[in-house]
């Protein structure tokens, strides 16, 4: 039996990662019988054919929906994009995040963040089966999608216009993630894969050593506060000469580890990457005829990623941006994902209750180095840097559904939490004097951070709905429902430095475990402080509360019009409460308490067979990140940039409105085009300050901004034009979209913001963000072509994906510099998948290409013809293949 190659009704016909999704409704048809799989036809009313001396019957008019419409598209009212489990396995993607791409109008920002028609994470909402999810990142209160690896995944919905059921924090659309459930039938699958980067494997690297398990994504103690440290925190007081002794700081200095987390070594040959994945379900028969099902997935993963390439900053010399600041840089980063699912379902006769828990584990070892000049400490200079990265997310979900007649009850409860533990950052700088590097511990400077992010969320809610029967084919559902949700995050940090006197030069010399030995320590040459920033700066308690109801109609109240509309109502409460973990008294907290009132509508008029249009019209809000409002100092790894919050934000406002023409021609085949405008009232923008030599990124609320665009979108299935043996088999697909969007910060001379560095005071808005910019994120240009063939006599499948993301803004430049641009360009990837027999065992061997052109990663600033490479590497090919056997 084929186990485990789709055919081609399966994978190829439901690719829908390019599908222009929406409902199409149609006129009646005669009494036919549907094709498989195909929506019922319609057409006006017809008499059947009689004999003369018969009585006619006449056979009633049934409105009914179009033809050629896939499933999920006639089940939505919404502009939506869908994909399913076969469309993952296609595409060959490992994570939601990566495979998301492929879906019209979304782009893929840091590897992490799916950007919805090019606003920001901020402006999208990321559910797990319809609940929210904490975020494990400091700087974002949504949760990146590279932790949800595809395996565990039964789909994707990714809804574009706003409807009163979800959250009204909606801007470019939300993300429901959909997991596994109970199984049709028994299964136990097993794959085993292993790959490679150009760039990486088997090339030198960077790393230090750590502790004997890191390999496996967990440390076996070693970065554990010594207790040393820990009884000196516990007394609230500083860690500096004022409050402890030159003793109890040597043994408190002398307690932290030191050679393997400060000694980074060279590689000579990084090992390739490795996965394994075992997933099994069942389901059972029930004496009392339910059924329950039981599904269980784990994963694991070892991959390796190196980056060499230049970090500049520039100056500004007679209208030409001129590189002052220039360093190479090295950097090689291993990830280590275990995750795991075990899902519980139970289904009798119209009702059904989930039970899902889901856990994910991700770490990334870092050791990278930079040496180059640096402009404003006026010399050659290496900075070292060893980091730990350890996110967890635990969140377990019952849910149920329930059918009485004409209604439908559905309800849902949720808790999860994710964790964010990075104990041991490192820094240390030595400068370069006649071919020897120096470190003094007084003028370069050296780090040792810890710190702790703790988030969880509690949601809860229900749905109710009736549907009421208008004529044959055409009803009514009116809907309403409440939710309830409870986020708090707790962040802290604490900052230490050893501290240089007079230091004699052979000392200053010696290599970072030497330098930081506790004989120096001992010898007074170096001082244990402690440099964490005070006044709230390293820690902050955070919460969200939000009572939200909403009450929905959707009804075809007039033959092929269709109209939804309703309000949700979202009463909500977000506070930010700074920390001064040294006693200091604490400030008064941000609040932001508002109810919202945010209406929704679409017509959809079903003008021609297996065609519509639709119009659509919402409000919706976007509120401050966590990180946004807190007035923390964070130094982000990723950028090597600081960034620090502003508690004198508030809510953006969003006005919607879409418009949509689509064309079913065929089963599963289409063709579509819509526009959207989009208006943000106060939307919240990146800005850099400067604070002496130190360059600061924090935020602000724009006066104004809009964005609007248009999408297309196509799909065509077709039978081999050639005879032969490797054509003759073959079914073809090829399908594309392309989203084009545009979008203007407005600010005028009265505009005024409210900046942290003017305690909240007004400040002219103009010297903060420039008229006429673009909104961060928006790339201008997105496109997806997928081109391939299935050949299910042979049980074969190829695809070749190419994705064009066009430059976007990825951060504010300084004061009178311009923007710093991130050109993605082109992306080309192959999937190749062959099942085979061996012994009576089907298995299924897949190969995976990924950027077969070779594209760079680039960010960098242009001005007057002269150009700065902020942060440019190559990212190389990546290779994988894998073997799977199912049971």
């Amino acid at each position: 039996m084929n186990m485990l190659f789709r055919p081609l009704s399966g994978l190829l016909l439901a690719t829908s990662a390019l599908v222009a999704p929406q409902i199409a409704m149609a006129q009646t048809t005669p009494a036919a019988q549907p094709q498989p799989g195909a929506a019922e036809t319609s057409a006006p009313r017809q008499f059947a054919a009689l004999d003369p001396d018969e009585t006619p019957n006449v056979v009633e008019e049934v409105l009914i929906l179009g033809r050629n419409i896939p499933e999920p598209m006639r089940t939505t009212s919404e502009v939506a994009s869908f994909l399913t489990q076969e469309d993952l396995k296609r595409a060959g993607d490992g994570t939601a995040a990566e495979a998301l791409t492929r879906v019209s109008g979304l782009s893929l920002v840091s590897g992490r963040f799916v950007y919805v028609r090019g606003l920001g994470e901020r402006y999208s909402s990321a559910l797990l089966n319809g609940s929210p999810l904490p975020s494990p990142e400091p700087l974002q209160r949504v949760v990146p999608l590279d932790l949800f690896p595809s395996a565990i995944l039964a789909g994707a919905t990714v809804q574009k216009s706003f409807s009163p059921n979800y959250p009204g924090e909606f801007g470019g659309g939300v993300i429901d993630l959909q997991t596994v459930a109970i199984p049709d039938e028994a299964f136990f699958e097993v794959e085993i894969g292993g790959g490679g980067n150009t760039e990486t494997t088997l090339n030198k690297g960077l790393t230090y050593y750590g502790s004997d398990t890191d390999f496996l994504g967990y440390d076996d103690g070693t970065r554990k506060k010594p207790p040393e440290l820990r009884e000196a925190l516990a007394t609230g007081k500083r860690i500096n000469s004022s409050n402890f002794t030159a003793a109890q700081l040597v043994r408190i200095g002398s307690s932290l580890v030191n050679a393997p987390l400060n000694v980074i070594q060279t590689k000579n040959k990084i090992p390739g990457n490795f996965s394994a994945d075992v997933s099994a379900g069942r389901s059972f028969e029930l004496p009392s005829g339910a059924r329950l099902g039981v599904v269980a997935i784990g994963g694991f993963e070892n991959s390796w990623r190196s980056r060499e390439g230049i970090q500049q900053q520039g100056l500004e010399q007679n209208g030409v941006l001129e590189p002052r600041t220039s360093y190479n840089f090295n950097n090689t980063s291993n990830n280590v994902t275990v995750n795991g699912l075990v899902g519980l379902g139970l289904e009798w006769g119209d009702h059904q209750v989930r039970w899902t828990n889901l856990y994910v584990h991700n770490t990334t070892k870092s050791a990278r180095q930079r040496a180059g000049e640096d402009y404003a400490a006026g010399q050659e200079v290496l900075d070292s840097y060893t980091e730990w990265f350890e996110r967890n997310l635990y969140d377990t979900q019952l849910s149920g559904k329930h059918e009485f007649g004409a209604w439908n009850f559905d309800w849902r409860g949720s808790y999860a939490k994710s964790e964010r533990d990075a104990p041991y950052e490192k820094f240390i700088r030595y400068r370069l004097e006649n071919g020897v590097y120096y470190h003094s511990a007084s003028q370069e400077q050296n780090s040792t951070s810890f710190s702790t992010l703790d988030d969880t969320m509690a949601s809860a809610g229900f749905d109710l709905a009736y549907t009421l029967p208008l004529s044959s084919g055409r009803d009514a559902k009116f809907s309403g429902g409440y939710a309830y949700l409870d986020n708090e995050r707790d962040a802290e940090r604490r900052d230490f430095r050893y501290q240089g006197g007079a230091i004699p030069l052979a000392i200053q010399r010696e290599r970072v475990d030497f330098l930081l030995s506790d004989y120096n320590l001992a010898q007074g040459y170096l001082t244990f402080t402690e440099i964490t920033g005070g006044d709230g700066a390293a820690a902050y308690e955070a919460g969200l509360k939000v009572h939200a109801g909403y009450v929905q109609v959707d009804a075809e109240f007039l033959p092929r019009l269709r109209t939804s509309f309703g309000l949700r109502v979202e009463d909500a409460e977000q506070t930010v409460q700074v920390v001064d973990l040294f006693g200091g008294a604490a400030a008064t907290p941000t609040a932001l308490e508002e109810t919202y009132v945010l209406p929704a509508a679409t017509l959809t008029y079903n003008f021609a067979e297996d065609m519509q249009l639709r119009l659509g019209a919402s409000k919706t809000i976007a509120r401050p990140q966590f990180r946004e409002l807190a007035p923390q100092q964070y130094f982000d790894p990723d950028t090597d940039r600081l960034f620090i919050g502003n508690p004198y934000l508030t809510d953006t406002e969003l006005l919607n409105l879409d418009a949509r023409v689509e064309w079913y021609f065929a089963a599963n085949q289409y063709l579509s085009g819509g526009l959207f405008y989009k208006d943000l009232d106060r939307p919240v923008e990146s800005v850099v300050s400067e604070q002496g030599s130190t360059i600061v990124q924090t935020y602000v609320n724009a006066p104004k901004a809009s964005l609007y665009g248009f999408e297309l979108d196509f799909k065509k299935l077709f039978d081999s034009p050639f005879e032969g043996a490797f054509f003759g088999t073959k079914r073809w697909l090829v399908g594309a979209n392309y989203t084009f969007s545009d979008s203007q910060v407005k600010v005028g001379e009265d505009d005024v913001v409210y900046p942290l560095a003017g305690a909240g005071a007004a400040r002219r808005a103009l010297d903060y963000v420039k008229d006429g910019s673009q909104l961060q994120g928006l790339s201008k240009h997105l496109a997806n072509i997928q081109f391939g063939w299935e050949d299910e006599e042979n049980r074969s499948q190829a695809t070749i994906l190419a994705t064009y993301v066009s430059k976007r803004i990825s951060a504010r430049g300084r004061p009178d510099q311009p923007d710093l641009i991130q050109e993605p360009g082109v992306t080309v990837d192959f999937t190749y998948r062959k099942a085979f027999d061996v012994r009576d065992r089907e298995l299924e061997f897949t190969f995976k290409a990924r950027n077969l052109l070779g594209e760079d990663f680039e960010e960098y600033q242009v001005l007057g013809g002269g150009r700065v490479d902020a942060n440019t590497y190559d990212l190389g090919q990546t290779f994988s293949v894998s073997l799977s056997t199912r049971f």
